[in-house]
């Protein structure tokens, strides 16, 4: 079992500003949970104050229901993967991966049997020999996702493991951590400020923003159903309108729209998902400022209510300097302009 719960947590380096501000958050067993937020937000100091690389302002940390404040990091079972790989560049790749076990005592034979284990499952077999300067970033990557594993922790941490690999790498890397967490039955805490690889690595993603929770929940939940403007912004890419209610009713480019009936806010603040814009019974026309190109689909940039907006729509979709938008009131989100809150959160 390796339940990771945070209680009250609280980080602050001068005192007066918390880095981290009373996190509360309990991870489940076999969990592959995802911090995701923009630099600054507080999501790697959470993973080094969870390995006891950095000390706690206040609140408590349980492992296994065993408060582990004040236990040092080397004896709290968990493994850390970190941006830079972290490996001894004058050890092989067999050395690096045993060098934990080695520290630990480990007899040769249980060593052999780990390292090799590990190689097998990562695809290292051929590679034991190398020097990691001989080694291409992805296979460093796995290097150090072997020194992790072959520990068999209760916990894994993993800092932006992928920011240093290109974007193929990236996908197959992507899939491989999950078939290790597949494989190995054991808590994943993993931090990204990549939407793409919160939404498809995360059994659920806690989105992060100035050292505070704003959501907590599936990544089908927190795509479909945003607690709040920050959550819908930073997951996906959503077009924020300000619309005024005029009898229940609101207008976009002057077309009309019909608001749900509890709405009763003056002023608001709609969002509707880029790959939405042309999925609606209602057209809206618009002056397309720029159309580029992005794989088999375009991105459309125009301008809505006085808004930058941009649509995501079929590689063949008919694109020039007018366009054709096509919106439906069931695609909305509305929002509190005060409070950023999704009105119709549930």
């Amino acid at each position: 079992m390796s339940k990771l719960i945070l209680k009250n947590l609280v980080k602050s380096y001068d005192g007066k500003r918390n880095i981290i501000d009373n996190i509360n958050l309990e991870i489940n067993d076999k969990e592959f949970i995802v911090l995701v937020g923009s630099s600054g937000c507080g999501k790697s100091t959470i993973l080094r104050l969870i390995a006891g690389l950095e000390d706690i302002t206040g609140g408590e940390i349980f492992i296994d229901d065993k408060k582990v404040n004040n236990v040092l990091p080397k004896d709290r079972d968990i493994a850390f993967v970190f941006q830079s790989y972290a490996l001894y560049p004058h050890m092989n790749v067999y050395d690096n991966i045993a060098f934990g076990l080695k520290m630990r005592k480990y007899d040769k034979t249980t060593i052999d049997e780990k390292v090799r284990e590990a190689a097998k499952a990562l695809n290292l077999e051929d590679l034991l020999d190398r020097k990691p300067k001989q080694l291409s970033g992805g296979q460093r990557q796995r290097v150090a996702l072997g020194r992790a594993i072959v520990r068999n922790p209760k916990v894994f941490l993993m800092d932006e493991p992928l920011s240093n690999l290109d974007a193929n790498l990236r996908v197959q890397m992507r899939t491989e951590i999950k078939r290790l967490h597949k494989k190995l039955e054991t808590t994943f805490v993993y931090v990204t400020h990549d939407q793409t690889e919160a939404l498809t690595m995360g059994d659920r993603i806690v989105v992060l923003d100035k050292g505070v929770i704003q959501q907590s929940a599936t990544p089908e939940e927190i795509y479909n159903n945003p607690k709040n403007k920050f959550v819908a912004g930073f997951i996906g890419t959503m077009n924020f309108i300000e619309v005024e209610n005029v009898g229940g009713k609101i207008k976009i480019n002057d077309v009309e729209f019909v608001l749900p009936d509890n709405i009763t806010q003056k002023r608001l603040t709609v969002g509707i998902r880029a790959e939405k814009m042309i999925c609606g019974d209602k057209t809206v026309n618009v002056n397309a400022d720029i159309v580029e190109m992005s794989g088999g689909e375009r991105n459309i940039y125009f301008n809505m209510n006085g808004a930058k907006c941009v649509a995501k729509v079929p590689i063949d979709y008919p694109c020039s300097d007018f366009v054709e938008l096509h919106i439906s009131e069931k695609d909305m989100y509305y929002f509190d302009n005060d409070s950023g809150l999704n009105i119709l959160y549930k």
